[in-house]
């Protein structure tokens, strides 16, 4: 033991040195303009390591233009995580794509990374004089009702300004907004004059077709003065000067859904769309009355996940269904927002052979190519087999057939032949037995009526849905009609019965209530009671209320 202890030591530091010797970079953002930095973060966990990345690898493309350090000490789980970050802001020297060279911490090397730089427009240089100017643009002049337009503000100062800066609350009438991250702080260089950039970008849905006008945004704040005191004896810092500036007012043409677009389809304008599945178990090795999860998932790059639509419902012959609640998501990304849609349902199969299931198409309009598109998955076979629990425990009444096969259908046939034979020489000895001189009846044997009954008025109001489904069968066996021939001629049962079933199958049944369930039993109409032979004979119905 001993010796195998010492073996294991070494291989767990060295596990323990790999792990930790790990170096992580990331950009705030993979796509600016010349002249505008970027921040580069670097991340370790490595308590070992002593000093800071070596940044000389980025000399040739970037200009570092500071770097930062920030330590954190994080709790999770009474485990104690040290993390290290370097914060190293680049002004790219060249456009097109420029590649951040890995850079080397110890034995640790980070992953190389590629920004866009893009061309500066010149719209900004009639305002570069300015200390302090604002800045608005639109990705398009034009876009589809509800579809997605990109608004971004940037406000430039060649001063420094108090933390009392603020910007009217962008509002369009007629268009949803939808703000796109947190807003970024960075530089830029116009015309050998650096200026601090505070830059926010929005969604715009318009919701009618026409003409959409985006009022003028107004920044204000308070510049730093930096003029020396004229009063040595002055105490307190000299209040500065506030200033106020507005962007310039913008319209956007709003186009309405195209003519070809069909009419009974959901209006999807998207820049891109994709639609998956997923299922929990895989469904090749599926048995009658298994339990299979199936997953589609919708998203797309354009819209925000409220304005997708439900998928198609899996209604199949074969299957029950149990859906549960749909879960929506949001992603910010430079092009605007990927809107996700996850809809889950179970399903349980009711029958042995193959279940088709079809194809699910979702028709969208891409934006991008300004085309109708549909996006599909193919229609797939489930191959159920038999169970053969089933066939054995369950009983003939809970609501679950199978295939009967061609080749047994005589011995189905044979025994219809023979019990009918009993039923009429049973029929003919009660015929005698009227007649015969009274005599006291035999005790019954297994559980009485009136037992089944109290296990499934206990099992129901416990909201048990296992406990209630055994004592349901118990109970069934000793009835002259199945379940599925009561439900069919009382509709409570019925819906009760569906409620029961998808409490066992779905991923809610732990909030299934059966009072439903025991009024349904208690109240099934007479006709359909076990009638007392008796009659007259004064003792009580074999089911009371």
């Amino acid at each position: 033991m001993t010796r195998f202890t010492a073996l294991l030591l070494p291989l767990l530091l060295c596990t323990t040195t790999a792990q930790a010797a790990e170096l992580t970079a990331s950009v705030d953002r993979s796509r600016l303009n010349s002249g505008e930095t970027v921040e580069l973060t670097l991340e370790t966990s490595d308590v070992t390591q002593f000093g800071k990345p070596d940044l000389t690898p980025l000399e040739p493309l970037f200009e570092v233009r500071g770097t930062r350090q920030v330590n954190q000490l994080n709790t999770l789980n009474g485990d104690n995580r040290a993390t290290t970050r370097w914060i190293v802001t680049l002004l790219p020297k060249e456009t097109g794509s420029v590649v951040i060279a890995p850079l080397q911490l110890g034995d640790a090397q980070s992953e190389p990374i590629t920004v866009q730089v893009v061309e500066s427009d010149a719209r900004e240089d009639k305002n570069s004089l300015d200390p302090v100017f604002i800045e608005a643009s639109l990705d398009q002049t034009s876009v589809y009702v509800q579809a997605q337009a990109i608004l971004t503000l940037r406000i430039y100062h060649s001063v420094s300004l108090y933390d009392d800066s603020s910007l009217t609350p962008l509002q369009i009438a007629d268009a949803r907004i939808e703000q796109l991250g947190d807003t970024r702080t960075y530089e830029k260089d116009i015309k050998g004059v650096r200026h601090g950039v505070i830059e926010m970008r929005y969604a715009i849905y318009p919701q009618h077709s026409g003409l959409l006008n985006i009022a003028p945004q107004t920044f204000s704040a308070t510049l730093v003065d930096t003029q020396p005191a004229q009063d040595a004896a002055a105490q307190g810092p000299k209040p500065g000067k506030l200033m106020r500036v507005s962007s310039a007012q913008m319209s956007l043409t709003v186009k309405p859904k195209p003519l070809t677009y069909p009419a009974d389809a959901p209006w999807l304008p998207a820049r891109s769309l994709s639609l998956s599945e997923s299922w929990n178990p895989e469904p090749e090795h599926t048995q009658v009355g298994d339990s299979l999860t199936r997953s589609l998932t919708l998203k797309v790059e354009g819209l925000a996940a409220s304005q997708l639509p439900a998928l198609p419902a899996t209604d199949v012959n074969g299957l029950r269904r149990y859906p549960d609640q749909p879960v929506l998501s949001n992603q910010s990304t430079d092009r605007g927002i990927v809107g996700s849609r996850e809809e889950r349902e179970a399903l349980v199969p009711s029958r042995s052979g193959a279940i088709d299931l079809p194809t699910v198409d979702v028709v969208w309009w891409n934006t991008f190519e300004d085309h109708l598109e549909h996006s599909s998955l193919p229609a797939r076979t489930l191959q159920v087999a038999n169970n053969p629990s089933l066939q054995v425990d369950t009983p003939a009444g809970t609501l679950q057939p199978s295939v009967v096969d061609n080749d047994v259908l005589w011995w189905w046939k044979l025994s219809t032949l023979i019990l009918a034979c009993t039923t009429l020489l049973g029929f003919g000895l009660w015929w005698r037995a009227r007649w015969q001189p009274a005599v006291h009846r035999a005790a019954q044997t297994g559980p009485s009526p009136r037992t089944l009954m109290d296990d499934i008025k206990r099992a129901s109001q416990a909201n048990d849905p296992q406990a209630t489904r055994q004592a349901l069968d118990a109970w069934a066996r000793q009835q002259p009609e199945t379940l599925a021939d009561m439900a069919a001629r009382f509709v409570p049962l019925s819906d009760a019965l569906d409620g029961l079933n998808g409490a066992l199958y779905s991923e809610t049944g732990q909030h299934w209530q059966g009072e439903d369930l025991w009024r349904a039993i208690r109240t099934i109409p007479a006709l359909e009671r076990v009638q007392d032979p008796v009659g007259d004979s004064g003792l009580p119905p074999l089911y009371p209320k």
